[in-house]
C-alpha cells in the first residue's frame, strides 16, 4: 500500500474542512475529540507531524524532546496562538496557524516519498522503521480528517483500502501499546470477530492476560485460521466503520452485532483510548 500517497491525500483532505473556518466565530469543538475544538486539532496535528519529520529528516534513533519548539517551526509572534495545555482553545481558528499546518504537512508528505520505508529510525513501536510512520501518519491523518469534517458537517468516510488496513494495525500495533501505557486489565479469553461487508476479509481478536492475538480469514471461507469461536462478539459493517468503531469514533450502534453486547462494551476497557 503506498501510505505516502494516503497521508498526502488525507492532509490535503483535513487542510480543506478547516481553511474555511479561519477567521469566522469561534472555531467549533470537535465532537469525537472531547474537549478540543478544530484549533486544538490543527495545532496537534502541526506538532505531530514536524515532531515525525524531525525524526525521518534527521534519521533519528532516539525520539527528540517533546518540549523541543525549535523543531515546530514556530514564528518568533505565536504567543496569541492556542496553547495545547489549556484546552479548549476558543475564538476564531487562525489562518496564520492553517498555513504553519499546511507547510509542516507538505514536508513530511514530501520526506515519506522520498524515503524508502526500511530506512532505520526510532518509533515507539517495536518496528523501528520509515515505513511505521508512513502506515502510522497516514492513519492518524485519516482519522484526524473524519474528525475535522464531522465537526463542521458530515464526514465522508475513510478510504477502503486504508480502513481495511486499519482494522489488523489495531491489534498488531495499537491495542498491545494503548494495553501497556494505560494499564489495562488482562484478558479473560475475550473474543471480537470484526467482519467487513463492503469486502472479503474478518478478522478475530482474542484477549488472554497480556496477549492479543490476531486471526484473518475471508467473510466466506469459514475458520481459516483457527480463530473462529462460537463465543465470539461479531461485528459487521464497511471497512471505514469498523476502523472508526475501532478509534472510538463512531458508536456500535452504528453496525450489525450478533452476541453479547456487554462483552463489547468491555472492548475499550481492554484497548483503553488514546
Amino acid at each position: 500500500m503506498d501510505y505516502a500517497a494516503h497521508f498526502r491525500r488525507e492532509v490535503e483532505a483535513f487542510e480543506a474542512a478547516v481553511r474555511p473556518l479561519a477567521g469566522r466565530g469561534d472555531a467549533p469543538l470537535v465532537p469525537s475529540c472531547p474537549d478540543w475544538t478544530v484549533s486544538d486539532l490543527v495545532v496537534h496535528l502541526g506538532w505531530v507531524h514536524r515532531w515525525v519529520s524531525a525524526i525521518v529528516r534527521d534519521r533519528r534513533d532516539t525520539p527528540p524532546a517533546l518540549t523541543d519548539t525549535a523543531l515546530l517551526g514556530l514564528p518568533e509572534d505565536h504567543a496569541h496562538w492556542p496553547d495545547p495545555r489549556q484546552v479548549p482553545n476558543r475564538g476564531p481558528l487562525l489562518a496564520e496557524v492553517v498555513d504553519w499546518f499546511a507547510e509542516g504537512a507538505a514536508g513530511l508528505a514530501e520526506l515519506f516519498e522520498g524515503t524508502a520505508p526500511e530506512v532505520r529510525v526510532w518509533t515507539w513501536s517495536r518496528e523501528q522503521s520509515v515505513g511505521f510512520w508512513q502506515r502510522m501518519q497516514a492513519i492518524e491523518a485519516a482519522v484526524h480528517r473524519w474528525d475535522a469534517e464531522n465537526a463542521v458537517g458530515a464526514a465522508r468516510p475513510l478510504d477502503a483500502g486504508l480502513a481495511a488496513d486499519m482494522v489488523p494495525q489495531t491489534f498488531e500495533v495499537m491495542a498491545p501499546t494503548r494495553r501497556e501505557w494505560r494499564k489495562a486489565p488482562a484478558g479473560e479469553g475475550e473474543t471480537y470477530r470484526f467482519r467487513r461487508n463492503d469486502g472479503p476479509e474478518a478478522w478475530t481478536v482474542r484477549f488472554d492476560g497480556d496477549d492479543v492475538r490476531l486471526g484473518r480469514d475471508n467473510a466466506g471461507d469459514g475458520d481459516r485460521d483457527g480463530d473462529r469461536d462460537d463465543g465470539a462478539v461479531e461485528v459487521v459493517g464497511s471497512a471505514s466503520d469498523l476502523a472508526l468503531f475501532l478509534w472510538g469514533r463512531i458508536p456500535a450502534e452504528r453496525m450489525e452485532v450478533h452476541g453479547d453486547r456487554a462483552a463489547l462494551d468491555r472492548y475499550f476497557a481492554l484497548v483503553p483510548p488514546v
